[in-house]
């Protein structure tokens, strides 16, 4: 496909999700909470996750407001990790940060980023970055969160 071909689809997808996102709205029964800003930008994620008994992501949703960026890759990332499990999400979190800041990862890990694997461009951009990281940041973050607040590190990966 020629590269004028390719930044057209990556707009075409970025806009899809940021005019008609998918999962925004609050969860009542959520597990998981948290909000995370982006001062830089003004993006503002709250991030509801609801794990069932086995610790897999039964529903997830967002609300908030940002840019295209920040809210399309909301969009994309409650997607990719619906119905996977807490480990799996982290991994994919960890795939996704990595990808936007140009280090590799095996195909078969960028597949599992679905829509959001097309973000891999937003390194070109870094004042972007973190609009792009925001949301997967704040998966990441919710599902480390122990009652009392702290973040439990010895789940994450390096």
């Amino acid at each position: 496909m020629g590269l004028e071909k390719l930044n057209n689809l990556y707009r075409e997808v970025i806009l899809d999700h940021s005019d008609h996102p998918h999962h925004k709205h609050a969860l009542p029964d959520a597990t998981h909470k948290i909000t995370l800003k982006n001062p830089t930008c003004g993006d503002v994620i709250n991030l509801d996750i609801e794990l069932d008994d086995k610790d897999n992501i039964k529903d997830i949703g967002f609300t908030g407001e940002g840019c295209t960026i920040s809210q399309s890759s909301a969009s994309m990332m409650t997607d990719a990790v619906m119905g996977k499990s807490k480990e799996e999400a982290l991994h994919m979190a960890k795939t996704f940060s990595d990808m936007v800041m140009g280090k590799k990862h095996p195909q078969a890990d960028l597949d599992e980023l679905q829509d959001a694997a097309i973000l891999s461009n937003v390194m070109t951009f870094p004042a972007r970055i973190k609009c792009a990281t925001l949301s997967w940041w704040a998966l990441q973050r919710a599902l480390l969160k122990q009652p009392d607040g702290s973040i439990d590190d010895s789940e994450k990966e390096d």
